[in-house]
């Protein structure tokens, strides 16, 4: 893959985490917990580390996160957001790493989730200098579970027809090539 075509890429898997970001927002969930979200953006995230690495995952992140603060024009959720982004893929990135034999894609993702809920439990303890936020830490450590068992599958799913249709790709052109 040319230097082009994997920024071309990566552009594209920003724009879809946008995307997806913006619908997520839009599902409500206040029977499950408030402000629980199906961290559908973490797809994207874990697609990212698996196939391009640690760099470009953040790179997509932080980009992700600086984009929709532009567009949602709210700097207090940017905060929550690059912060928990930013934690979750390094605890995902490390995980897929050194603990890959130990934890599959849906591990990890687990892991992913629930950094990212911890991270954010975290900000919003500081920033309310309430520390009892954290007793709505296992609540969104359940949730995790499930969400993160979503997005592992998703992932696994995204990661193996991407390696599959990239390896059709790359064989075509070597043929054009000829």
């Amino acid at each position: 893959m040319s230097r082009l075509q994997r920024y071309i890429f990566l552009s594209l898997l920003t724009a879809g985490a946008m995307i997806l970001s913006i619908i997520e927002s839009m599902i409500p969930l206040p029977f499950i917990a408030p402000g629980a979200k199906l961290g559908l953006t973490n797809i994207i995230t874990l697609t990212v580390i698996i196939i391009f690495g640690f760099k470009d995952a953040v790179l997509v992140s932080l980009l992700r996160c600086i984009l929709l603060m532009f567009i949602a024009g709210n700097p207090v959720s940017f905060i929550y957001s690059i912060t928990s982004s930013v934690l979750s893929v390094i605890v995902m990135y490390l995980c897929n790493k050194y603990l890959n034999k130990y934890f599959s894609l849906i591990g990890i993702s687990i892991l992913g989730a629930m950094t990212h809920n911890a991270s954010q439990i975290t900000v919003a303890a500081v920033m309310f200098e309430n520390i009892s936020m954290y007793t709505y830490l296992p609540i969104m450590s359940l949730i995790s579970i499930f969400t993160g068992c979503f997005v592992g599958y998703t992932s696994i799913y995204i990661v193996e027809n991407l390696n599959k249709n990239f390896s059709k790709l790359k064989r075509e052109v070597g043929d054009e090539k000829r």
